[in-house]
């Protein structure tokens, strides 16, 4: 296989085992730089391994279904792989104080769907990079935590 093919297998994999419906905490010593950056509009950048597992774990503990989707063909060139994906989840848990506009209190009922698009860079086989645009308004709005006017 090709570079490219390489790098979108390792962020294919990443995609379904950390963002997919069953998380697999596994996949980060696995898969990621050690110090990997984990960078969203939502939340606080997240750096290293055990950063981006507290992040995960929290996150799944307040939205038990959280689950991403592939939206599109994932895009590679050199050690850049490109994707668009769709998920969300039902905030049934704990207090959620990983967004930087503000905590969602504790098990709203309240359910998100959003969109992103990620561009992920590799090294040497790891993911070095995930900084990704996700569509925050829209999770926000449908969190209680930002109104329309």
């Amino acid at each position: 296989m090709s570079k490219a093919e390489d790098n979108k297998a390792i962020v294919g994999r990443w995609f379904t085992e950390f963002w997919g419906k069953n998380c697999n905490l596994g996949i980060v010593d696995e898969l990621a730089a050690p110090d990997m950056l984990l960078q969203y509009s939502l939340h606080a950048p997240r750096h290293g391994r055990d950063d981006i597992k507290a992040f995960m774990t929290g996150f799944r503990k307040a939205f038990p279904d959280l689950s991403f989707w592939g939206a599109a063909e994932l895009i590679a060139e050199g050690d850049t792989v490109v994707g668009r994906w769709e998920g969300g989840g039902t905030h049934t848990g704990p207090t959620f104080s990983g967004c930087l506009s503000g905590s969602v209190p504790t098990a709203t009922g309240r359910k998100m769907r959003f969109t992103e698009t990620t561009v992920l860079r590799i090294e040497n086989g790891k993911i070095a990079e995930e900084i990704g645009l996700d569509d925050g308004v829209t999770a926000l709005r449908q969190l209680g935590l930002l109104r329309a006017v």
